[in-house]
């Protein structure tokens, strides 16, 4: 089934237009309330969100929607992705709200939900929401008498600190760790220092300052230069990364490197394989992971199990399937046995304690294997469907033959822009580069 409003990660598009509207997040927020009504006992909601100014915007209509629905509504201000998924569980919520557009430009803005379990919605359960919103929905609003309550509610970033300092062993200490941070000027632009500084850890802060029009401007996870020129300056031991919602994490080494998704979850898998932590053996990545991943992880005696893109993907096949590592190279880390999501603050310190455990230097433990030479581009598209070309389609079979066994190919639209996202990998950088090049050229003139 195509979707009208939900893409891979909720519901997402540029502010005060179509979908992201408040009358469609009234909408979306009346048909949650409805969707999930279980018994006669009242009905509640978290709904936290980043620093975006058209964050206030939803998040009035929602508490519109849910209270005119009988939902109270518990309002968080800004907090990461994983708190709210976190305090969904601990507040017994029916759900959760996270508006946010996570990595995407402070125009942008986005809807993301959560089940009374922690969980991202299924498909399905997503689908039933569509078919509600676009339905009148008068004759199942509340009564008078019953009419949800919404308050703002006090604590949650002391919360979410102790819950992440609690995924450490009780002892460890990040004493003598110089770490800079740079918070995207999002959602754990107080949290994440403040968790780091309690642990021990001598921080230097960047992105702390948000406005409303500066989240991901120039910083975070998506802009690493920022932090790497910090890390060099400040002679740092490491230097961590967060998006605007905090669900995602790069690292910088001492020496300036980026470290992505894919080294950071051959660290934490091979840190659990030591341990006898792995509840399987192996881990959960995307078809974006890098085939260098996939071979490190063999050599250990791990396979990596590989789902579409989107952590929600990720999650839903780690429970299938009883993992406890997954994630995605752009530096989604799913920790199962602490998170029901990404969580970027939660993986950052399973990493530094890795690094505090060997007592080497983050260039050393963070760099597991050598990837394979792997190029991405995208197209933008304004409408139509340029993959089903007849000319497409037969440079992508072209494309695939010359790969044969040496790499891999994946062509895909992206499912929160308006992208077609063209990734090729292989031992030969000169073949792959040149078929991604040639493949792009004939994709973007049958978008234009």
């Amino acid at each position: 089934m195509t979707k009208k409003y939900f893409g891979t990660d909720g519901i997402r598009g540029t502010a005060n237009r179509w979908p992201i509207t408040p009358e469609v997040a009234m909408k979306v927020a009346m048909s949650v309330g409805i969707a999930f009504r279980r018994g006669g006992h009242r009905h509640r909601v978290v709904i936290g969100k980043d620093t975006r100014l058209s964050g206030y915007m939803i998040e009035t209509a929602m508490v519109a929607g849910f209270t005119a629905v009988g939902v109270d509504v518990f309002m968080t201000g800004p907090i990461p992705t994983p708190a709210v998924a976190m305090l969904t569980r601990s507040l017994r919520c029916d759900f959760g709200v996270m508006i946010s557009a996570s990595h995407n430009p402070f125009a942008d803005n986005g809807i993301k939900l959560f089940g009374p379990d922690g969980y991202k919605l299924s498909d399905e359960i997503e689908a039933e929401i569509e078919r509600m919103i676009d339905v009148d929905l008068s004759d199942r609003l509340a009564g008078s008498f019953d009419l949800g309550r919404a308050k703002r509610i006090d604590g949650v970033a002391d919360r979410y600190i102790e819950f992440a300092k609690r995924t450490l062993p009780r002892n460890m200490s990040l004493d003598g760790l110089r770490v800079v941070i740079d918070c995207g000027n999002g959602a754990a632009y107080k949290v994440a220092p403040e968790a780091l500084w309690e642990l021990g850890a001598d921080v230097v802060r960047l992105g702390v300052e948000p406005d409303g029009l500066n989240i991901n401007r120039d910083c975070g996870s998506t802009a690493p230069d920022l932090c790497a020129r910090k890390v060099h300056e400040t002679r740092a031991d490491i230097g961590i990364c967060l998006d605007g919602d905090a669900d995602r994490v790069i690292v910088i080494d001492e020496k300036g490197r980026v470290v992505d998704g894919d080294q950071l979850m051959a660290v934490v898998a091979g840190s659990f394989h030591d341990d006898g932590r792995l509840s399987q053996p192996g881990i959960v990545a995307t078809v974006m992971s890098n085939l260098g991943l996939e071979r490190h992880l063999a050599g250990l005696g791990l396979m990596l199990e590989r789902t579409k893109v989107g952590d929600r993907y990720v999650v839903e096949c780690m429970r299938e399937r009883g993992y406890n590592v997954g994630g995605e190279q752009s530096g989604h880390i799913v920790l199962s046995d602490y998170t029901t999501t990404g969580d970027g603050l939660v993986a950052a310190l399973q990493v530094m304690a890795v690094v505090k455990r060997l007592g080497k230097p983050v260039s050393e433990v963070c760099h597991r294997f050598d990837p394979v030479p792997q190029f991405l581009k995208n197209i933008r598209i304004r409408g139509g469907r340029p993959l089903e070309d007849d000319k497409v389609k037969a440079t992508i079979a072209d494309a695939l033959k010359r790969l044969g066994n040496q790499g891999r190919l994946v062509i895909r639209p992206s499912g929160t822009e308006p992208l077609i996202r063209v990734m090729g990998e292989g031992d030969d950088e000169v073949l792959v580069r040149g078929i991604v090049d040639d493949l792009v050229d004939v994709i973007g003139r049958a978008a234009a």
